[in-house]
This record gives C-alpha cells, structure tokens and sequence, in this order.
C-alpha cells in the first residue's frame, strides 16, 4: 500500500480576480415579447387610425395618432432587441457601456438592456487531450506522458474578463502541469512506499487534477477529473529499460524459488528426522541439500540416477 504523502501543489501566484459571476436583472422574455407585439399591432393601428383623420380634416389628432403609431412600433422594435435566448448548457454575460452587468444562466427568453451587448459562453462539460511531452522523470529518464481533462466553466464572468482565451488557458496550463507532475515523480519505484507514475495510477490522477485546479483557478473553470492518457518510455532507451524490467522480474522469480526451495528443504530434512526413516550425518544432509537445491532452483528438469548401491556409494 502506498503511503507517500501527495505532492504539495504550487502555488499560482494569480491576482485576485476583479471581476465575479451575477445574475443579472431582466425580466421574463414572454411577457415583454407580447407586449411588444401587442406594441406592434397598436402602433400599426394608430397609424392607420392618424392617416384617416388627416384625410377626413381632423388634423392635430390625426397627427397626433400619425406620428405616435410609427414611435410605438420603433420603440417595440427597439424594446424587442433586449429578447435573449439562451438554449440549455450556455450562458450569456451581459455587458453594457464596457461594464459587467450580471450574466444569464436561466434557460429560455429572458429581457434585459435591449441597448447592452451580450456573449455567448458554453458551460458544457469539455475534454482536452494534451500533445504527448517527451520530458524526464525524478530519475533523469526521458519519457513520453500525455493526459485528458474534463473541465467546466464555473465562473462566466471570470472567464470571460480574467483572461484573455480561457479556452488556450486552460490547454498551456494542462501542459504545464502535466510537465511537472512527470518531473516529480519516478517512471518505476525503486523501493517499497515509493510513488511512481506507472504504478500510482489514481493517487498520479488526483495529483494531476489538484494541480491543474489550482492553475485555472483564475479563469473561472472547475476540473471535473483528469487521467493519464498516454506513458512510455522515449524510444531511444525503450529498449534498454525492457531489458531493465524484464531482469528484475527474473531476479523477483529466482528470490522466490530460492525461498520456496530453502522451505521445502527445510520440511522435507524435519519430515525424514521425525519419522525416522534414515539417520544421515552432516556430510551426507548438505549433500541431500544440495541435490535438492539443484532440482528444484535449476531451469530444466533434473535427470534421475537410480543408486544400485548402498547409501554412501
């Protein structure tokens, strides 16, 4: 079990942030999108109604009501541009005469400033690969480790004033992070309790998402997880370390047959000494051991010579 304490994640000396998400203030989107309709229609009439008086002589009310009708409708079509639309998984950060008015998160038509400038922003759920990087572990070996992050924006208006792409942010921070996380942390483990990169797959995961939560902090975005996707040894020594990995996996089966033998020896001399089956000397155990040894440590199996004689020919 792996008992190295996580790796303390850096501090980003990011500045604090000026800007912070808000509802803004609107109005339901329907009823303002009746009543100018409705805004319309009387207009259209007024209009009508004025250019008759004119014609029938009434004069002052009839261009009262002509140039009234054409104002309500202008006024309707202005009032109109304020309608916003905003689908499910977006939001909208208003802004108005260059100041953050709030942003819209409520799904469905929502009224606001029809004189502001609204931007559209996906709070989806996102992935994004990283390129393979070829750097070095802890141990100086070059390797290649790439990753996934699942990321969200969970702060409209800092991602969209703190930094200048949040989308390029988030990608070159990943990059960053995924760089460090491979330089602190050794390809294999040498010793027991060591963290490595190949065999703390979920504690190297949790690293990676703390770190890069830490380093996009600033945009406003929230790491949904993060996975290695990707980690190789470089292909110039590849093969050098196969070799590495395979001679300590011979050297780990030969420990455990030599302790497996040693044991069998063990039983087999304290099984023939309980039962009194035959009494042997020194001489003649080492040598039992040493038969035995070579039977069971050797690679191939051992060929039998049947003894015709008594037990010391």
């Amino acid at each position: 079990m792996d008992t190295q304490q996580p790796a303390p994640v850096p501090v980003v000396g990011a500045p604090r942030p000026r800007v912070t998400e808000r509802q803004v203030v609107g109005a339901p989107g329907g009823v303002v999108l009746v009543g100018t309709l409705l805004g319309l229609v009387a207009g259209f009439a007024l209009a009508v109604i004025g250019s008759g008086l004119l014609t029938s002589g009434k004069g002052g009310l009839g261009t009262a009501f002509a140039v009234g009708g054409p104002v309500v409708m202008v006024l309707s079509v202005v009032l109109m541009r304020g309608l916003t639309v905003v689908p499910p998984g977006e939001a909208r950060v208003v802004q108005f005469l260059g100041r953050y008015r709030g942003t819209i998160r409520d799904e469905g038509m929502t009224w606001v400033n029809p004189f502001s400038t609204r931007f559209r922003i996906s709070t989806r759920i996102r992935n994004h690969e990283t390129v393979t990087h070829k750097v070095n572990d802890a141990d100086g070996n070059p390797i290649e480790m790439a990753a996934v992050v699942v990321w969200q924006v969970q702060d409209t208006a800092m991602a969209f004033f703190e930094v200048d792409d949040f989308n390029a942010f988030v990608a070159i921070q990943t990059d960053t992070a995924v760089r460090h996380l491979a330089s602190s942390h050794p390809y294999d483990a040498h010793r027991e309790g060591q963290l490595s990169l190949r065999d703390g797959a979920e504690e190297i995961a949790h690293q990676l998402s703390a770190e890069i939560a830490a380093r996009v902090a600033p945009a406003g975005v929230r790491v949904v997880e993060s996975r290695i996707s990707r980690l190789a040894y470089a292909p110039e020594v590849a093969q050098v370390m196969l070799q590495r990995q395979q001679a300590g996996a011979v050297v780990a089966a030969r420990r455990l047959i030599v302790e497996g033998a040693v044991g069998m020896v063990e039983e087999a001399l304290e099984r023939l000494a309980e039962r009194d089956v035959v009494e042997l000397d020194e001489e003649r155990k080492a040598a039992m051991v040493s038969n035995l040894l070579v039977v069971l440590c050797g690679d191939r199996g051992a060929q039998p010579v049947v003894n015709t004689g008594s037990l010391y020919q």
